[in-house]
Order: C-alpha cells, then structure tokens, then sequence
C-alpha cells in the first residue's frame, strides 16, 4: 500500500466562521461591528499569544 506523503492542508475551523460572519455582514443579514465580524480570525492570535504568556509565567515560577 502507497503512502500519502503530501502536506496536510485545508481551511481551519475559526477561519470558516470568519469568512461566515463576513459573508452575512456584507449580505446585511447581520448588523454587527466589523470588531465583532471579525474576532474569530484575529482570535486565533490573541489566544496563541495568551497561551504565551500562561507558560511564560509558569515557567518563571517553576524557577523559583
């Protein structure tokens, strides 16, 4: 049997409910702040950088 090698790619959960959310916002089914429409693509960011700084902290105070 042949193994499948190629690089796993594809669209990512977060990143479907934004193009969503973008959708209905410019369609005009939603009314909400573009702050809002796109908070699932720039979320994905602000949780890997809190993530961050969670460990940050707590390797620090293994240090101690």
């Amino acid at each position: 049997m042949a193994e499948n090698n190629a690089p796993r790619g594809g669209v990512g959960f977060f990143t479907l409910l934004g193009l969503l959310f973008i959708g209905l916002k410019l369609a005009g089914l939603v009314d909400w702040a573009w702050w809002v429409v796109l908070a699932p693509i720039w979320g994905q960011l602000a949780f890997a950088v809190l993530l961050f700084f969670v460990l940050l902290v707590a390797a620090l105070a293994a240090d101690d």
